[in-house]
């Protein structure tokens, strides 16, 4: 009892500590909002013109859109990308807790809705009559859905109610495509079935079966578990199985909470480098593709040369998979892949002799990684395809051109993130003589910061668009971390891209 109250006592302070931060920083954040404010009502800006230009343009429709998940960077990317396009951006999202998201203030939304998020008690039934609610209401023609792991499938849903009874598209798999995708076993299973290569995969519901199968495992090959469900606490654990001996193995084995009702997958490791993708799909074609580096927690990002090998390869893979879900398959398709073989090939030659890709994961949902697309108005277009009432029918012409991020060479951070992995944290543990901390280190993280605060983009912040910024340091994660410290609940992790906070 006195360890678990030391460590709700932990906690708190954790969040206590978070909030005196966000009031330290409180008077320059304030500052460098009222000189953003003031320079993008002074000066002309890119997104005004550019707004305005589409105005200008002979047979230019001014859409009515709109976009969910605009509490996270990516809905909040394309709802600026779509206003600078000149159309009317709608924008919804849950609020944990009555959290106030950042998007909601955002200037490129006409209007900001607060969703119902579906849980045990109401199903999911409240959630998709707030969006029907809102497509009817505000004459919606196109649902742009960035939903979040723990809303996937009602999002399927809700697309099936949206497109049955009104006029309005949706860029979102339907029920079936998305649990099949979503699920980490169906996934696999899927991707055999196409002929393309996944790595050694077996849905498990007992313990014995983890010993078993690791029993006779080949020498030397290694797995990792992970839940077929969403658990936030076990999220992060990457143990490599079997352990140095056998009794570590069944000792960790026996912590994980596996049955019937609560199944893992045994996945084989795959040694290499990890990568992402985020992209756009409009019946059965892929309009819009990015890949770059990845990380189990990804903050930063970087594209892939288009024109690289491991990006081509990562592109064949997902037309591949667009291309056999046929003329209905619609929506945002994200991968995980392992690169055993990074070996670069001249980008004449073809990209499956010298690159060997194991898909671990699909993500049938926007990424983040969209926010690489910031200042690429063409994708725009890519996603006002869907309401072309023959788009269906091109599926035998010729490969559309794919949209590709124009500002490649633009890397993505999150300054709350890096000010608190970078500077705060190892000073911290310099000054309290840790183990782990070094002078040499302390120099690199605070090179990294700077580095990143000079000459990278903050993924939120926009000089036109400032006032997201900073609500979500001093309004939105705030209230986060009262909430905690007043219902006394514990979070292992906070992603500032996605506004989500892993409980443990």
């Amino acid at each position: 009892m006195l360890q678990a109250s030391s460590s709700l006592l932990a906690h708190k302070m954790q969040n206590a500590s978070l909030l005196i931060l966000s009031l330290a920083f409180l008077p320059l954040d304030t500052f460098v909002l009222l000189v953003s404010l003031l320079m993008s009502k002074a000066l002309p800006t890119k997104v005004k013109s550019n707004r305005k230009a589409a105005y200008r343009q002979t047979g230019f429709r001014r859409r009515r859109v709109l976009v969910t998940g605009v509490g996270m960077t990516k809905g909040l990317v394309l709802a600026r990308l779509f206003y600078e396009a000149g159309h009317d951006v709608i924008g919804a999202d849950f609020e944990p807790n009555g959290s106030l998201v950042c998007g909601r203030v955002s200037t490129s939304l006409r209007r900001f809705y607060r969703l119902q998020k579906p849980d045990l008690k109401s199903g999911s039934a409240p959630y998709i009559q707030n969006l029907l609610d809102i497509v009817t209401k505000e004459k919606i023609e196109l649902w742009v859905s960035c939903s979040g792991v723990s809303s996937a499938v009602e999002d399927g849903m809700a697309k099936e109610v949206v497109e049955a009874r009104t006029r309005c598209k949706a860029i979102q798999f339907d029920v079936k495509t998305t649990q099949t995708l979503h699920e980490k076993h169906s996934f696999v299973q899927h991707t055999k079935t196409m002929g393309l290569a996944v790595p050694e995969t077996h849905e498990i519901t007992s313990r014995v079966a983890v010993e078993r199968i690791l029993g006779s495992a080949p020498p030397g090959r290694k797995y990792i578990m992970k839940t077929i469900g969403v658990d936030d606490s076990a999220r992060g654990d990457l143990t490599l199985l079997p352990k140095d001996s056998d009794c570590e193995t069944s000792a960790h084995i026996a912590r994980l909470q596996i049955s019937a009702e609560t199944p893992w997958i045994l996945q084989e490791f795959i040694v290499g480098k990890e990568y992402c993708t985020h992209s756009l799909v409009v019946g059965g074609r892929v309009k819009a593709f990015v890949a770059c580096p990845s990380a189990e927690l990804l903050m930063h990002y970087q594209a892939l040369p288009a024109e690289s090998a491991l990006s081509r390869a990562m592109l064949a893979f997902t037309e591949t998979c667009a291309t056999s879900g046929g003329p209905d398959f619609t929506g945002h398709l994200s991968f995980d892949f392992m690169a055993q073989d990074e070996e670069e090939e001249p980008p004449s030659s073809d990209p499956g002799n010298s690159i060997v890709l194991y898909p671990i994961e699909c993500n049938p949902r926007a990424h983040t990684a969209v926010a690489l697309f910031e200042g690429t108005p063409a994708l725009v277009d890519a996603y006002l395809s869907v309401l072309e009432s023959q788009h269906s029918s091109r599926l035998a012409d010729d490969a559309p051109r794919i949209t590709r991020p124009v500002t490649h060479g633009k890397s993505y951070y999150w300054i709350g993130h890096d000010l608190v992995t970078l500077v705060i944290l190892p000073t911290l543990s310099f000054l309290t003589l840790s183990d782990d901390a070094s002078i040499p280190d302390l120099c690199q993280g605070y090179m990294a910061f700077f580095d990143h605060l000079l000459t990278w983009n903050d993924g939120t912040y926009a000089l036109w668009d400032p006032l997201p910024w900073w609500w979500l340091y001093h309004v939105y994660w705030p209230m986060r971390f009262w909430s905690r410290i007043s219902q006394s609940k514990k979070w292992s992790r906070a992603n500032v891209s996605t506004a989500k906070m892993f409980e443990c």
